[in-house]
């Protein structure tokens, strides 16, 4: 594509009175009679995803009933009986890994045992073995979306960001002597310093759009219910009379779409301060009771800022550790920590394996926006990876062997997708995590406890380190 018009700053912004807008990539930010390829080079989005409790298809009965990943490997796999079946319109840009372990989530030693979910949550993403403290002396490992961060997440406004669903404000030690700070992120910036996870969806919308100066001052605007569209409409005014047919259009959906999320985000807040009855009312006020529409609001949310190259990164985390919280979409009525002691009852089992299929079912949204958004000469989804996994095996017995892990996307066609890759035993997830740091930009030769890259393009039924 060509354009001739006068060059747009690709950081160019809507500014109003406590408001700050990027913008999504239009036609006028490529300098003129230059291709898109030139003079947008690609910006690889890093999206990386924990859900606790890890996966009914991790035990013996998941295994031979194939509850989390296809029976075959390859590319001629079948989802429908599995609990990914949901990601079936996406497979194409899907890649499975089953059969790696989670080792540096193991009790090291004799205090440690009994101690899994207060750790893992640390190792998921630093795939590094935490110290067992309940002091100020903690120490894990740095995460992979901070190692990507650090190299790339310089060249957007917000290097990164933190996401949770599940409340993350405790403090102090939690059980089995670990600190809470082990418990409460996944997003590590040093082996000392855990990043805090932000639940409230709310509080991330004033985060991407720079919404009132102060605190006082975004809750004077909310108490006056304006849209941040209202502060920065002269600004976006000027803009349109400056852009080009496709470019007033591609401005207008944007901002149509951050309003309709305003909008959402203003009717959970209404619902949560009108004195009704909350099923989470220790949440915050921007929160919504619905777990799916507060996780989609997130994935909303995620799509507005990689479209505006706010910042590339994320960090998601669905769900915390020992939460009992009761997944009625799933059409089970037993809580999810519960559940996840299944005793190696087959019925048991069967239900966490409904948990994860609901969780996975949620992806799709997500897969779908970022197919729908362009990026470029292509697509977000062209230009990302999305990570989805747990560090734990079979919960009831709080083992780390087998763990779920999937990818989504084509990390700007460095991942071919549409895969089943089957570790051979005893690979560590780390390998994992190598390769997709490799295919992020990150010249890296280690991770965590990884023995080396794990081939995530291979065709052959079972894969190990590259060239082993």
């Amino acid at each position: 594509m060509f354009i001739t018009q006068k060059h747009l700053s690709r950081r160019t912004v809507l500014k109003g009175l406590g408001a700050t807008m990027g913008l999504p990539l239009l036609d006028a930010m490529a300098p003129a009679a230059t291709a898109w390829a030139e003079a947008n080079p690609r910006r690889l989005r890093l999206v990386a995803m924990e859900m606790v409790h890890g996966a009914a298809g991790s035990t013996a009965f998941g295994l031979k009933n194939n509850l989390w990943s296809p029976a075959r490997i390859g590319p001629e796999f079948d989802l429908s009986p599995t609990s990914l079946a949901a990601l079936g319109p996406y497979r194409d840009a899907l890649t499975i890994v089953s059969n790696t372990d989670v080792r540096n989530a193991e009790a090291f030693a004799p205090p440690e045992i009994g101690g899994d979910h207060f750790r893992s949550a640390a190792v998921f993403l630093t795939q590094s073995h935490p110290h067992q403290t309940q002091g100020s002396d903690i120490h894990a490992g740095t995460s992979l979306d901070q190692i990507y961060a650090g190299r790339f997440g310089q060249d957007t406004p917000i290097p990164s960001m933190q996401l949770c669903i599940e409340n993350v404000d405790q403090a102090g030690g939690c059980f089995y002597g670990y600190s809470c700070a082990y418990t409460d992120s996944i997003s590590w910036a040093s082996p000392t310093e855990p990043l805090p996870m932000i639940r409230d969806p709310r509080a991330v919308f004033d985060q991407l759009f720079g919404v009132g100066a102060t605190p006082e001052a975004r809750a004077a605007r909310r108490r006056r219910d304006r849209s941040i569209l209202d502060w920065v409409t002269e600004s976006a005014n000027q803009l349109k009379a400056s852009l080009g047919a496709t470019d007033r259009a591609r401005l207008t959906d944007y901002l149509d779409d951050v309003r309709e999320i305003e909008r959402r985000i203003q009717k959970v807040e209404a619902f949560n301060t009108s004195g009704e009855p909350r099923e989470l009312p220790v949440a915050p006020i921007g929160v919504p009771d619905s777990y799916d529409e507060h996780v989609k609001l997130m994935f909303d949310l995620q799509i507005l800022a990689f479209g505006a190259d706010i910042t590339r990164v994320f960090a998601f985390k669905l769900s915390r550790d020992v939460s009992n919280r009761v997944f009625s979409g799933a059409g089970v009525s037993t809580g999810f920590h519960i559940i996840s002691h299944h005793q190696d009852r087959d019925d048991r089992i069967t239900e966490l394996a409904k948990i994860n299929k609901y969780h996975v079912s949620l992806i799709p949204y997500f897969l779908e926006k970022l197919k729908k958004t362009p990026d470029g000469d292509g697509t977000l989804l062209e230009n990302s990876i999305v990570l989805y996994g747990s560090p734990m095996g079979n919960p009831n017995v709080h083992n780390h062997k087998r763990c779920p892990l999937f990818l989504a996307g084509h990390a700007g066609g460095r991942l071919k997708g549409g895969l089943h890759l089957k570790a051979v035993d005893g690979t560590p997830m780390a390998n994992v995590m190598l390769a997709v740091l490799q295919k992020l930009g990150v010249e890296a030769e280690s991770f965590g406890d990884s023995t080396g890259s794990f081939e995530l393009n291979a065709a052959s039924e079972t894969t190990g380190p590259a060239g082993g």
